[in-house]
């Protein structure tokens, strides 16, 4: 949901979020200019927003149960790709949200991360993520690991790239939930 809470930082700067396109700069618009912001200076409204806005973002509907009921057999991990400086305080608010679960910055695509991930353990794993790009490079460096598209903003769900004969889709964290579950052989939460 983190869509949502950007929309309300830029708006606090006179800015306008345009949601056309499954991208996060190139939807940024000075009110009646009908060109985006630049990338750099998109960028710059990122780092702002982790520094002071993190704690605005709305958790998905129906997480924190779906990751409680996982939680009791697996071990969850939340894998950010979020500035660094911004740790604290994205652990502040998962543990706000009844997300407590360990958390890794990662700068780049998540493949390698979570390559390094699943080497740590025994049993099956699963990856999740909204960008197409992650999923591909987990696909390409831990082949074995389930992957599942989620997109839990459902402005964006029609615009988001996805390629469903790689990685499921599910955008409703309950259904999610269960794949989850069975793909990792466990009791339904």
């Amino acid at each position: 949901m983190f869509m949502r809470a950007f929309e309300r930082f830029v708006g606090g700067r006179g800015l306008e979020m345009r949601i056309t396109r499954f991208a996060l700069f190139q939807n940024i618009y000075r009110p009646g200019e009908p060109e985006h912001l630049d990338v750099a200076a998109g960028r710059a409204l990122f780092d702002e927003f982790f520094e002071s806005d993190v704690g605005d973002i709305d958790v998905a509907p129906g997480a924190p149960e779906a990751l409680a009921g996982l939680a009791k057999q697996a071990s969850i991990v939340i894998l950010t790709n979020a500035p660094d400086h911004s740790r604290p305080a994205r652990a502040r608010w998962l543990l706000e949200h009844d997300l407590p679960y360990a958390l890794i910055v990662n700068t780049g695509l998540k493949g390698p991360a979570v390559a390094a991930l699943a080497a740590r353990t025994n049993g099956e794993t699963a990856f999740i993520d909204d960008l197409l790009p992650n999923l591909e490079s987990v696909a390409v460096s831990a082949p074995a690991v389930h992957r599942f598209q989620m997109v839990a903003d459902e402005r964006l769900r029609p615009l988001a790239y996805c390629a469903p004969e790689r990685h499921r889709r599910i955008d409703h964290w309950p259904l999610l939930g269960e794949a989850i579950a069975d793909a990792l052989r466990l009791d339904r939460p």
